[in-house]
C-alpha cells in the first residue's frame, strides 16, 4: 500500500474543500485499485458530493441546522458552540473509498472528494491519501 500526508488550509472557517484533482495526481500513475482518503481529525470528514452549484454550501448550512453552534453541547472546551464540531464526523464520516481503473477515480459526473470542516479553531488540517493495488 502507498500513503501519503497531505496538509490542507481551511483558514479557520466552515468549509468544504476540494480534493478531487489531489486524489487524482495521487492514483495518476497506478492501475487498478482502491483510493481511501481518510482525515485523522475528530471535527472533520470526508463527503462525496457535487460542488460548485451550491451543493458544498448547502451542506455547511444544513449542518448549522441538524447541529446549531450553541451551548446545548457537552464537550465545551474551544469556541462557542464547538462541541458539535465532534458530533459532525458521526454524520459526515472521516474516510471515503474511491475505485481506481488504469489510473482513472471512477467517480461519477458530479461527484467530487471533499473535506468538510467546520471547526473554526483549526485553520490547518491533514488528510491521508491510502493506495491499495487490485
Amino acid at each position: 500500500m502507498r500513503s501519503e500526508l497531505r496538509a490542507v488550509r481551511t483558514g479557520g472557517m466552515p468549509v468544504v474543500v476540494d480534493l478531487t484533482e489531489d486524489c487524482a495526481e495521487f492514483v495518476r500513475q497506478e492501475v487498478d485499485g482502491l483510493l481511501h482518503v481518510f482525515v485523522p481529525h475528530a471535527t472533520a470528514g470526508i463527503a462525496i458530493l457535487e460542488t460548485g452549484a451550491g451543493s458544498d454550501d448547502d451542506l455547511l448550512a444544513q449542518l448549522d441546522v441538524l447541529l446549531p453552534r450553541d451551548d446545548r453541547w457537552r464537550h465545551r472546551h474551544g469556541s462557542p458552540g464547538h462541541g458539535r464540531d465532534h458530533v459532525v464526523p458521526a454524520f459526515i464520516p472521516p474516510h471515503a473509498s474511491v475505485p481506481v481503473l488504469e489510473g482513472l477515480l471512477q467517480l461519477g459526473t458530479w461527484q467530487r472528494i471533499c473535506l468538510v470542516d467546520t471547526n473554526t479553531d483549526n485553520a490547518q488540517r491533514h488528510v491521508r491519501f491510502s493506495f491499495l493495488p487490485g
